[in-house]
């Protein structure tokens, strides 16, 4: 049964850290080892996690969130990090309803242990350049705004966000520092180990002190909630790769199988851009690792229950070597490249053969449904643990929904039972290279 949101503001406090004393910071005799060594592979290992807020006396919100990209820790092997996204919502009249409207985006760290526990050992929030602690709340128009209005819990329209970020794929550097990304500008961020903002790059033009650094004008066009899903960085910690969720809406909106990925030098600011067919249109594209300078494996899903029916959660090996830059001469091309009068999402697969613009080569991995009966929706995180093992982290939406879209919350449930929605951590044992 559904329930109205009634919260109370003083039952969240952000910056408090009485709701996960508990769940931080290793306990007493506890040795982090590599995580393939004490857990089993295809089994679920939910994430510790603490109650945000209960809504009617009985539907949790939890932080939980954690899953919305996930990533190896760059030298200790039995750690990961894993980022939120820009915290509980609904959709709204024209935008979102946000039950939580302080929630601060962060990054989770997390350690296994000998006795094969998962611990959280910091939560590290996101912050303006200032050092300021910035929310999930959308961008204003200038700053990357989606048209999606904020409301509070109670139906009031809120402020926009300057630095607000729905944050969603995830680096970790070895000096310490994270390169995130997000589905408004969308942005790609740069933060210190203490998250707090360095450089934010973008199609718009929202840089600070940092010169002409932008992602092509085209990416812009980003269908809203759709945006920068994934992230990753070569091994040789030269460059930044991005995919985007689904196809751009570019020139309008189009239902297409046409997504792109984008290359981002960090010595030059130098962009390259290569097309990613899906399977077919409106999946995600949820995350990309990389397995060398060229290669990664790349998310490729649907938004379904393995519980209700068939579901597509699928992990591709993709190849940049051979594919087609499709940057055009100009960057700043609101269109990005033309192929006579049409843009690349509107051209057919066929009619980009006939262009000679190649795709990135794919090929399936796994198929997690099929390899062990993947339960949840939102499969978004990805690393590889070693040469034949690869983790997964999902995204289970704060542990709560609203299948409807009329702004009213209830548990996320999994089909067939009464099990809450986690966040979890699973291992496959797979031939990746």
């Amino acid at each position: 049964m559904k329930k109205p949101i009634l919260l109370c503001v003083g039952l969240f406090i952000l910056n408090s850290c009485d709701y996960i004393d508990d769940f931080i910071g290793q306990g007493p005799g506890t040795v982090s080892v590599s995580p393939s060594e004490v857990l089993e592979t295809n089994t679920q290992y939910p994430l510790p996690y603490a109650v945000l807020n209960t809504i009617n006396g009985d539907v949790e919100v939890r932080n939980g969130g954690f899953g919305s990209g996930a990533t190896a820790h760059p030298t200790e092997e039995a750690e990961f990090y894993a980022i939120t996204d820009r915290g509980p919502n609904t959709d709204y009249l024209d935008g979102k309803k946000f039950p939580v409207a302080e929630y601060t985006p962060r990054i989770g760290h997390y350690t296994v242990t000998s006795s094969g526990k998962i611990e959280l050992l910091d939560e590290i929030l996101l912050k303006d350049p200032t050092g300021k602690t910035i929310t999930g709340i959308p961008n204003p128009e200038g700053k990357g705004a989606t048209g999606e209005i904020p409301y509070d819990a109670y139906g009031n329209a809120i402020p926009f966000d300057d630095y607000g970020l729905d944050s969603e794929g995830i680096v970790a550097l070895k000096d310490g520092t994270f390169w995130v990304s997000d589905e408004y500008g969308p942005h790609i961020v740069h933060y210190t180990a203490n998250g707090i903002q360095l450089e934010r790059i973008s199609p718009i033009g929202v840089n600070e002190g940092t010169g002409d650094r932008k992602l092509p004008a085209v990416f812009a066009k980003r269908r809203a909630n759709r945006g920068m899903e994934g992230l990753a960085i070569t091994p040789d910690e030269k460059t930044l790769v991005g995919i985007m969720q689904s196809t751009l809406y570019n020139p309008e909106k189009i239902q297409s199988n046409v997504t792109r990925i984008v290359t981002f030098d960090l010595e030059t600011g130098y962009t390259r851009q290569y097309v990613y067919v899906q399977e077919k249109a409106n999946l995600s594209n949820s995350e990309i690792t990389a397995i060398s300078n060229t290669e990664f494996l790349v998310i490729e899903r649907d938004g379904k229950f393995a519980g209700e029916g068939p579901a597509q959660k699928h992990i591709y090996k993709i190849n940049l070597n051979g594919a087609t830059d499709i940057s055009g001469n100009n960057p700043k091309d609101e269109n990005g490249l033309m192929i006579g009068d049409k843009t690349i999402e509107q051209l057919t697969v066929q009619e980009l053969a006939a262009a000679n613009i190649i795709p990135v080569q794919k090929e399936l991995v796994v198929d997690l449904v099929a390899e062990f009966g993947y339960a949840h929706d939102k499969l978004e995180g990805i690393w590889i643990m070693n040469n034949n093992t690869l983790a997964f982290i999902n995204d289970d939406d704060f542990a709560v929904s609203d299948n409807d879209g009329d702004g009213v919350i209830e548990q996320k449930i999994l089909p067939g039972g009464s099990d809450i929605d986690a966040s979890s951590l699973y291992m496959v044992k797979t031939n990746f290279k």
